[in-house]
């Protein structure tokens, strides 16, 4: 669309336009004739005012919570039923054990009534933002039209040689009305802007919170897929550590409807022998990353009847504990206090094995793999018979595929530092055949940008799929520092980010917008530029 400047105005997105009424709010006092100051006013009145029907989205809110009631109901004759004691009853195609599966029916019921809660409430608080941001929009643009009644017609080339006093105070006064107009226009663009993507961001996981659904194989019974989507390992926080993520659920359900009768029963009798909730989740897990059932059988023996908490240290290299939202300040070096180390015993999951080495880029993505491939985390924790418990033999493993991978993507000598186009490679090779999404590379090098991909990163890391994020900064000798890392979860405005250093943390939405992003890292690695987003 061609502006009134000759150039193109890109009023498509609404962070083009919070772009371009913030650039006229610095333009339009500074208008040093009436023509100039006219073509300003035209230029921001052409911008649409924010779009959205308020009664629509407090009808549809009204909506989630009268569901509220009935996620209740459910939980609370779920809760009768918990107490018949039925611990010895199995049910399911898979042997589930029915105090289980009430158990997860009552969690299940209270995860579903806290969706349509939070769904609700995130309907009506964008309904009331978007209200009062087209009430202070039409205030905005009654202002730009009062000033564009008292300059009147535009001067022809005779009239601009001569102003009088008059005229000067009429353009004065207009300039005056017009910055005050231009100033609620774009204050209203930007609260519209970011109420449209809070409610998406919040929508987006509850959505991918409503687990119970995910899986839509009809070869497993509801209880087995609810406990399926139930568990969790014992460590860290539930609500954080679910084995399977909604992009598990969902491939693994996937898998299960295309695999032959036989193999389907091998897989049927893989989970029915489980020794426990957690075991069959990592099966189940190994399937949605793309492993033939005999793979799985392999897998299985390595792990049959290990404990839940072996499980967990051996085939999740990330667990986020329930206190790791607390905001606890930063250090001297502008990095959170409140770190979480993430480790296989005493070593680390870091680059180098001690954060030494230039090989964020491959130590990211080889975390990344593990997150998403129980198998392949064990061969790393485990070793080729998957029984190690050796952390000085994990970090060896662990540092030569870092290597392997800095290779694949040609990384620098000395294993320092990956161009992004290697960053692109080894995403794609390494991660995507185990979440189903290729990568593609996305430069962030300025507010706006980081912004517009904020929703699709949330998105993705509530589904499931880690986000790879390059960082950097500029000394006082303009000399640049570049790091790799990894997004990894989301809650409310809070992003949890992966730092090969060997540690997790959380920083805020206005943290990777504007430059807080020391915050995971140290101050001299402040700005994220560039991202990869999975393409569904």
């Amino acid at each position: 669309m061609t502006g009134f400047w000759g150039v193109l105005v890109p009023f498509s997105t609404p962070a083009a336009r919070r772009s371009w009424l913030a650039g006229l709010c610095e333009s339009i006092p500074k208008a040093g004739s009436k023509n100039d100051l006219l073509e300003q006013i035209d230029g921001a009145l052409f911008v649409s005012a924010p779009v959205g029907d308020t009664a629509t989205l407090e009808s549809l809110s009204k909506r989630y919570r009268d569901q509220v009631d009935k996620a209740g109901d459910v939980h609370d004759r779920v809760d009768k039923v918990a107490r018949k004691g039925l611990s010895q009853v199995w049910v399911g195609d898979t042997s589930v054990r029915a105090s289980d599966a009430v158990g997860a029916a009552a969690r299940a019921a209270t995860k579903m009534a806290e969706a349509f809660q939070g769904g609700a409430k995130a309907l009506l608080t964008l309904a009331d933002a978007l209200g009062n941001a087209q009430k202070q929009d039409a205030d905005g643009r009654a202002r730009m039209q009062a000033a564009k009644q008292r300059l009147g017609a535009k001067d022809g080339f005779f009239d601009r040689m001569i102003e009088t006093d008059e005229e000067e105070a009429d353009l004065a006064a207009a300039r005056s009305t017009a910055a005050a107009g231009i100033d609620l226009m774009h204050r209203a663009a930007v609260a519209a802007d970011d109420a449209a993507r809070a409610a998406a961001r919040d929508l987006n996981k509850w959505a991918a919170e409503a687990r119970a659904g995910k899986m839509h194989t009809v070869e497993l019974s509801a209880v087995d897929r609810l406990m399926l989507a139930d568990t969790s390992g014992p460590a860290g926080a539930a609500d954080y550590n679910e084995i399977l993520s909604a992009n598990d659920l969902e491939r693994s359900g996937r898998a299960m409807d295309k695999l032959s009768p036989a193999d389907r029963t091998r897989m049927e009798q893989l989970l029915a022998k489980s020794s426990s909730p957690q075991e069959k989740a990592y099966l189940m897990k190994a399937l949605a990353a793309g492993h033939g059932v005999g793979d799985i059988e392999t897998f299985d023996g390595k792990i049959h009847g290990k404990d839940p908490a072996w499980l967990q240290q051996h085939l999740t290299p990330l667990v986020t504990e329930g206190d790791s939202l607390r905001d606890e300040g930063t250090n001297g070096n502008g990095s959170n206090v409140n770190t979480d180390l993430q480790s296989f015993g005493t070593q680390q999951w870091s680059q180098g094995g001690d954060g030494s080495e230039g090989t964020c880029v491959a130590s990211s993505t080889v975390t990344a793999r593990a997150m998403v491939d129980p198998v392949y985390a064990l061969s790393l924790t485990g070793g080729p018979g998957g029984q190690e418990n050796d952390p000085a033999a994990f970090r060896r493993r662990l540092v030569d595929e870092q290597h392997r991978v800095h290779q694949e993507g040609h990384g620098g000598d000395g294993y320092n530092g990956m161009g992004l186009d290697g960053k692109t490679e080894v995403v794609n090779k390494e991660i995507s055949p185990e979440t189903g999404s290729s990568y593609a590379l996305h430069e962030v090098r300025d507010a706006d940008a980081r912004r517009n991909v904020l929703p699709d990163i949330e998105k993705a890391v509530a589904e499931g799929k880690p986000v790879p994020i390059g960082v950097e900064g500029y000394d006082d000798r303009n000399k640049r520092s570049g790091h790799a890392m990894m997004i990894v979860g989301q809650e409310g405005d809070k992003l949890e980010i992966y730092n090969p250093w060997g540690q997790t943390t959380w920083v805020s939405e206005d943290d990777f917008v504007n430059g807080g992003m020391a915050k995971a890292s140290n101050s001299g690695l402040p700005d994220a530029y560039a991202v990869h987003l999975p393409q569904d």
